[in-house]
């Protein structure tokens, strides 16, 4: 994996992919893929009421261009030739949703369209979050999942992650579990 400099933007290739960071101007696209990969991995596994009440709230444009606009926080879309396949976002300092650490990154989010899961974008995803925090030199990388997405914790568990702790998130208004997973960073 081969990364480099244009425009002032670090630019990871991955095979005929890119990872790129998201523009403001992008706050709409941002918002499709979000909305997109968010119902196809949960909306089954859920209530349609709590999915539409946390949708409401929680996916809408007005929301997505404040995160965009956090200057803690950096959203990444990877691209195939002219195609947004799949997208992560990094939370630093006090943008993180729990520690607020300055020597961690949170990945809070990273999601694959269903047609390419398979391809181990995830995994190149994950790798391009560890090498942004080796370049910031951070001891260690988070993150929260469902303690029911066992194949998530499978993937995590394999890339060096272990469970610290867990918390409560609100879907609506079922009150769920996430188990919080972090992984020490080699400088």
């Amino acid at each position: 994996m081969g990364a480099g400099y244009k425009n002032g933007t670090k630019i990871c290739k991955l095979n005929i992919m890119k990872i790129r960071k998201v523009e403001l101007s992008e706050a709409d696209t941002l918002l499709q893929i979000t909305t997109k990969t968010f119902l196809y991995a949960f909306a089954h596994l859920n209530k349609a009421e709590d999915i539409k009440i946390y949708c409401d709230s929680f996916l809408t444009i007005n929301r997505i261009t404040t995160e965009i606009n956090n200057t803690d926080s950096d959203f990444y879309f990877v691209v195939d030739e002219d195609d947004i396949i799949a997208y992560l976002k990094l939370n630093y300092a006090g943008a993180q949703t729990e520690f607020k650490d300055s020597e961690a990154v949170e990945i809070e989010r990273i999601y694959v369209l269903a047609e390419h899961q398979g391809k181990q974008i995830g995994q190149q995803m994950l790798d391009f979050a560890v090498s942004m925090a080796q370049s910031k030199q951070l001891k260690y990388i988070w993150l929260g999942v469902w303690e029911n997405n066992s194949n998530a914790i499978r993937f995590y568990r394999r890339n060096g992650f272990e469970v610290f702790d867990s918390h409560y998130f609100m879907l609506g208004n079922d009150k769920q579990t996430d188990l919080l997973m972090k992984r020490l960073i080699s400088i």
